[in-house]
This record gives C-alpha cells, sequence and structure tokens, in this order.
C-alpha cells in the first residue's frame, strides 16, 4: 500500500470516518429528564439498534475504509466496481440513511446529529475528491526526488550512477581528460565529409530511442501525485503505480504518453504526463 498516493480528500474521509465511529456511541435520542430521577436506564447508542448501525454507522466507515483503500492499491474491483466507486456509492447510502432517520426522530440525540454531521462530510469528500483541484493535492508532500545510488561516493547520496543532472563518465574515460559531445567524431575517427582512415567507416554513434523519427533521447522524470503504469499491450489494468519523490526512466514516447520504466526493471505506459518534473 502507497501512502503518499493518498489525497487530502482521503485525509477528510478518514476524519470524517473517525468522527461517525464516535458517534455511534453516543446517544440517539434525547430524553428530558426530571430532577431526582435515574434516566440511565433509557439512554440508548447505535449498538442498541442494528438495523441503524450496520445502515448508518458501520456501511459510512465501510465505505471509508474502501475509498482509502482503492486510492492506495488502484486496479481492486468489487462487483465490477473499483474499490473508490464502491465506497463512494456506500458513503451516500449512509449519508441517505441518516438523513432520514433524524427527520423521523422526534428529539434526535447527540450521536443522531453528530452522525448526519459526520455523514455530509464522508460523502462530500468522497465525491468532490476526484472534482475539486484541492482535495487532489496529496496529503503527505512529497520529499526531494532521488534515486539510490548504487554507484555513488560516500557521504554524496544520490549524486551516483543514473541520478538526474549528476555528470556521468563514459565508459572507458579517465577523470580529468575531456570527452567528446554526444554524437560527435570520437578520436581517431574521421570528421563529417572526411574520409575513412585505412578505408574502414566511422564508428556510428550513439542510439538514440523512441518512435518519433528516433529523435527521442531517454531522459528521467518525477511525477507530481501518484499515477498509474499501464502495460505497454493497452490492457486497462495498471501494472504498477507511480509514486511521488522518486525519479524513473522514460524510455520513449508513445502518442501523448510515456513508456516509463520502473526501478526493479517493469516497463508500461503512464497515460497522464501533466506536471511531470524532468531530471
Amino acid at each position: 500500500m502507497n501512502i503518499r498516493s493518498l489525497t487530502r480528500g482521503d485525509g477528510v474521509v478518514i476524519g470524517a470516518a473517525v468522527v461517525l465511529f464516535i458517534a455511534s456511541f453516543l446517544d440517539l435520542i434525547g430524553i428530558d429528564c426530571p430532577q431526582g430521577v435515574d434516566c440511565s436506564n433509557f439512554s440508548s447508542n447505535a449498538w442498541d439498534a442494528l438495523g441503524l448501525l450496520m445502515s448508518m454507522f458501520i456501511a459510512g466507515i465501510i465505505g471509508a475504509a474502501l475509498i482509502v483503500v482503492g486510492r492506495a492499491m488502484p486496479g481492486r474491483k468489487v462487483a465490477g466496481l473499483d474499490l473508490g466507486q464502491f465506497g463512494v456509492a456506500l458513503s451516500v447510502f449512509a449519508l441517505w440513511t441518516a438523513f432520514w432517520n433524524i427527520i423521523d426522530a422526534d428529539n434526535a440525540g447527540a450521536g443522531m446529529i453528530l452522525g448526519l454531521l459526520s455523514t455530509i462530510v464522508l460523502a462530500a469528500g468522497a465525491v468532490a475528491t476526484p472534482l475539486v483541484p484541492a482535495l487532489k493535492a496529496p496529503l503527505v508532500g512529497a520529499p526531494k526526488p532521488q534515486v539510490a545510488s548504487p554507484y555513488g561516493q560516500p557521504g554524496h547520496p544520490g549524486q551516483g550512477y543514473g541520478y538526474p543532472g549528476a555528470q556521468q563518465q563514459p565508459y572507458g574515460g579517465q577523470p580529468g581528460q575531456p570527452q567528446p559531445s554526444y554524437g560527435g567524431p570520437q578520436p581517431g575517427q574521421p570528421g563529417p565529409g572526411q574520409p575513412a582512415q585505412g578505408g574502414q567507416p566511422g564508428a556510428p554513434g550513439p542510439k538514440q530511442d523512441g518512435s518519433a523519427g528516433g529523435n527521442f533521447e531517454a531522459f528521467w522524470f518525477a511525477v507530481p501525485v501518484a499515477r498509474p503504469l499501464y502495460g505497454e499491450d493497452g490492457s486497462p489494468s495498471p501494472i504498477a503505480e507511480l509514486a511521488p519523490g522518486t525519479w524513473y526512466l522514460a524510455v520513449e514516447q508513445r502518442g501523448p504518453g510515456l513508456i516509463a520504466q520502473t526501478q526493479d526493471g517493469r516497463r508500461g505506459l503512464l497515460q497522464d504526463t501533466t506536471g511531470i518534473q524532468r531530471g
């Protein structure tokens, strides 16, 4: 489960579920107790009414749990619906039940009132999170993106092999010696317009990845929020999730999307590339 994929809207849903659980232990009906009379035996909460408990309180709590789990683990489905969609439906159902129960109550107690308010917040957070940009922001701020440095020097984390922006030493090069530019003539090789020495053609330059006429160059990038990575074969189910705070390698352009490679070597299609940070 990726905690960094949770949004502020998910935080609202979690908070409302906690308040709803607390409200289930409070009195459902207010009692005007005469002075000097012990009315503790007449009070009741949601745990004394099984139907109301399951249809309002437990349904809302389960709905919130499904929304959070569906956000952290995309691709999971129940009865053909994503977990998040099923959770939204349960949250709205809990609000519907709370509304009509408090309308029918003659003297609603603290548990019923607080339960109604929490289901309003719960349903509003569940429905509005995909629509309101402020609620789609990450719940936990992402740290500065870094890549583990298997070849880095001690005391200089994030500056090893593969780190975006780090100066890479070409294979076979010596420190302190100038290196030829990318695609330029190599030492001992003829330049443009010059015949090859000894009748041997010059070595070809580095090959570039991509499908746009061979002009695509692989680059490192990070995503601002968690985004699903789909299979290269076009399957609708995600094969992985790209999390904020981690660098990934874009190896190919595929229409408006990118073919990205994860740290464990898996490759897939990133369909939403808006707001990505290039390394």
